[in-house]
């Protein structure tokens, strides 16, 4: 898919130009999606192709922690898969994220702006010449990722023309994974509470509905926590409604921190949460109810320099597969109310009636 035509006249209407169009809109239209994967296999395979580079490596950045993910790449050696944006001194990726400016090395030995150091470059003896392109991916003036070409395979530089390739492309797809980005954020906050960032009570359903089929699929239990905020309105009416805020995203924290990643915990409501437990025993269940409890209570906040308590109240249950979710959220519930009852800050497991 390389552009070998060298006896053609280059001309924008000669072969060359031609060929090189009929390459370059369909990669177009193929790089404006939505799927991570088609467009880090066109960065790997199609636009090396176009320049003619053997090495071809696609890094995204993760924003919150301010790193460099390798997402996809064509070495046959190791490279790094994480690259900090915090290393002192920079690497050249680094530099050219910090720029947004597209860094071309003719020669890594003797490139002076920026000097690539030795001790920066690790992997040198596995290419087979001295260039490369260092390709900042940018949306909105944002870089979310970096495209990194090397090796020309028919030797020497990469020309003018490979240079206005990459550049043209690094620009479509930065604006698609700018897109990608931009529609996981949305996706998420459709399932999240903006509040507590814990899935909110519409995700909570699905996610119930998802262990239910698995546990009627392959056997098990589900054991549902309810949680209560007991006192919540109290607190709103003397220190307003920041205050309690402050509380609940004090509460989801805590309670996130007694429960492990296979769990969920959600914001069923204003002052209430539902964790669910998958394949988990009544007595598990309960120790971790009770650790939510004693912890929330140990955890004040302080606001305008005055110390609140909090605490919870908690009701739980197990549940059989051929439990509906509203059977199994109801019966939490009433365990809920029971502890409530009970005087708050306290654990009541749900009993079914008995049968005589």
């Amino acid at each position: 898919m390389g552009r070998s035509n060298k006896n053609s006249e280059d001309t924008g209407n000669g072969p060359v130009g031609i060929s090189l169009l009929e390459q370059v809109t369909p990669l177009a239209r193929q790089i404006n999606c939505l799927d991570i994967d088609r467009i880090a296999d066109i960065c790997i395979k199609n636009i090396p192709n176009l320049v003619g580079a053997r090495f071809a490596s696609l890094y995204i950045l993760d924003e919150t922690n301010n790193i460099l993910h390798l997402q996809k790449y064509n070495h046959p050696f190791f490279i790094n898969k994480i690259v900090s944006l915090n290393q002192n001194p920079p690497s050249p990726m680094v530099m050219a994220v910090r720029s947004k400016g597209l860094i071309l090395v003719a020669d890594i030995n003797t490139h002076k702006k920026p000097i690539i150091r030795k001790s920066q470059r690790a992997f040198a003896e596995n290419y087979k010449t001295n260039n490369c392109v260092i390709a900042p991916l940018i949306c909105q003036e944002q870089v979310v990722g970096v495209l990194n070409l090397a090796d020309k395979i028919e030797g020497g530089g990469f020309s003018c023309e490979d240079i206005a390739l990459i550049e043209l492309f690094s620009q479509l797809v930065g604006a698609s994974i700018g897109n990608v980005k931009l529609f996981e954020k949305i996706r998420r906050q459709a399932m999240t509470d903006g509040l507590t960032s814990l899935a909110n009570h519409k995700r909570f359903y699905e996610i119930l509905e998802k262990e239910l089929w698995r546990s009627r699929r392959y056997g098990g239990q589900i054991s549902l926590i309810m949680v209560d905020i007991d006192n919540l309105k109290k607190i709103n009416d003397a220190y307003g409604h920041r205050a309690g805020d402050k509380v609940i995203r004090q509460i989801s924290r805590k309670l996130k921190e007694c429960i492990r990643q296979i769990d969920t915990a959600a914001r069923y409501g204003g002052d209430e949460f539902a964790i669910i437990l998958p394949n988990t025993s009544l007595n598990d269940a309960t120790v971790a109810a009770e650790r939510m409890v004693d912890v929330v209570s140990r955890s004040p906040i302080t606001w305008q320099k005055e110390q609140i308590d909090i605490s919870i109240s908690v009701g739980l249950g197990q549940y059989d597969a051929d439990s509906s979710p509203e059977d199994i959220t109801s019966r939490s519930d009433q365990a809920l109310y029971t502890a409530k009852q009970a005087g708050k800050n306290t654990v009541r497991i749900f009993e079914p009636a008995k049968k005589f």
